[in-house]
């Protein structure tokens, strides 16, 4: 995601066809507060959900925006 010359990223390893690992969301300063890390998230849900892949969420923000919506539940190993 980018705006202004920034850029938030969450970056993700292939474990398999079917499993990712969610390692990492950093989100610059001038994004806090927009709802970008959560965009992010929400994407990943959305893209594993139409490919069948599992994630397993190691990044910190991955794995709390996981706990607070259990409706994403189906594409979480945890």
């Amino acid at each position: 995601m980018r705006r202004d010359g920034e850029e938030a990223e969450l970056t993700f390893s292939i474990v398999s066809p079917t499993l990712i690992i969610a390692d990492h969301t950093g989100v610059p300063d001038s994004f806090r507060g927009t709802g970008a890390g959560k965009a992010l998230v929400e994407r990943l849900v959305a893209d594993a959900r139409a490919e069948g892949v599992k994630i397993v969420p190691l990044c910190p923000f991955v794995n709390a925006q996981r706990a607070r919506h259990p409706e994403w539940a189906d594409v979480f190993q945890v």
